[in-house]
């Protein structure tokens, strides 16, 4: 990923009239579509690997074909933003909740039905009923206990700016996975706050692409501690093993801003041409058939929201995190954290 990818997409949100010309050419992928079958375009911000999982299960107990136009979530809700309601796109999943919201400030979503919206705990999906959560993750910090003890790790996100911290943390800032994380300072400690912990991890951090090269860098040594989302170190542990696993992992407690857990969701396009269809398919992704294939692919280690399903052992217990009490609502569409990552120069 290009370290200046970041910068042109969030560029986008307030720029998205340049992009209406991406409409005429979604390269849209099939799977398993047969030509007499109905058709759903889905519109992925997820991992490729589990989508196409989802979309196989999906088509083989409904008959549905889905295409799927895969991006980052910031590229694929700006499109979205572009082609209004020309869109052919009946579905939208993604990773971050703030692209939702983006979405629905700006009036693209539809109602889900009510049984899909009660399949998982209302905390976790829009207030207006137009997106649903699916997944969680939780942030954390990747370290090399051979380079830090568990004793030295920070006590709050916020230290990572002192200057203690000097050539100790690895970032992604050009990630769009870093920019909840920096709405919710925002939300949590205010802008100037915000500014002023980024200005201090642009003078201590090594600077990644993205979170796989942050865990990685971690995991061979070549830095202390790192930022990730939970699943990438899960990833890199199912990957190498325990004997190619150097790093562990360190949460946050008592509701500090690093414990922030990010929100995955599904929406219906207003635009949907097929918007029976299209509610059918996210109400799979809630529906405990679809949940469990997820928590046991092995490929995206996030938590299943819908109660009863149980996570991927690797993973810490849901109940035994201590995010901060911060909605999904208040945490926002991430329009504030792509302004003061410019100014801190990170982007």
């Amino acid at each position: 990923m290009s370290s200046h990818w970041l910068a042109r997409k969030l560029a986008s949100f307030t720029r998205t009239a340049r992009l209406g010309i991406l409409s005429a050419g979604v390269a849209l992928s099939s799977v398993g579509a047969a030509h007499a079958a109905p058709t759903l375009t889905l519109y992925s911000a997820q991992h490729e690997q589990l989508v196409k999982l989802l979309a196989a299960d999906f088509e083989k107990a409904s008959g549905v074909a889905v295409r799927i136009h895969s991006g980052e979530g910031p590229e694929i809700a700006s499109q979205l933003l572009a082609e209004g309601s020309h869109s052919p796109a009946d579905v939208y999943f993604t990773e971050n909740s703030p692209e939702l919201m983006r979405l629905q400030e700006k009036g693209l979503l539809a109602k889900l039905d009510p049984a899909t919206m009660q399949a998982v705990p209302a905390r976790y999906s829009s207030a207006q009923n137009e997106w649903v959560g699916v997944l969680a993750r939780e942030n954390v910090l990747a370290y090399n206990p051979a380079l830090i003890k568990p004793a030295q790790m920070p006590a709050s996100l916020m230290d990572l700016a002192k200057p203690a911290w000097k050539g100790k943390v690895a970032i992604a800032p050009t990630d769009a996975d870093f920019l909840p994380l920096v709405s919710a300072v925002v939300a949590l400690k205010g802008q100037a706050a915000a500014l002023d912990w980024l200005k201090g991890l642009k003078a201590n951090a090594q600077l990644f692409d993205d979170d796989e090269g942050v865990v990685a860098a971690v995991n061979r040594g070549a830095v202390a501690t790192g930022i990730i989302n939970s699943y990438y170190w899960a990833r890199l542990h199912t990957e190498l093993g325990d004997k190619g696993t150097h790093s562990q992992i360190y949460h946050f407690g008592h509701g500090d801003v690093g414990a922030l857990i990010n929100v995955s969701g599904a929406a219906v396009l207003k635009s949907s041409h097929q918007p029976a269809l299209a509610q059918k398919f996210v109400a799979y992704l809630v529906s405990r058939r679809g949940q469990e294939l997820m928590a046991k692919s092995r490929i995206d280690f996030e938590y299943p929201l819908r109660p009863g399903v149980s996570p991927d052992p690797l993973l810490k217990p849901f109940a035994q995190l201590q995010p901060p009490a911060l909605s999904v609502e208040k945490l926002g569409d991430d329009s504030e954290a792509g302004k003061l990552l410019r100014q801190a120069g990170l982007l």
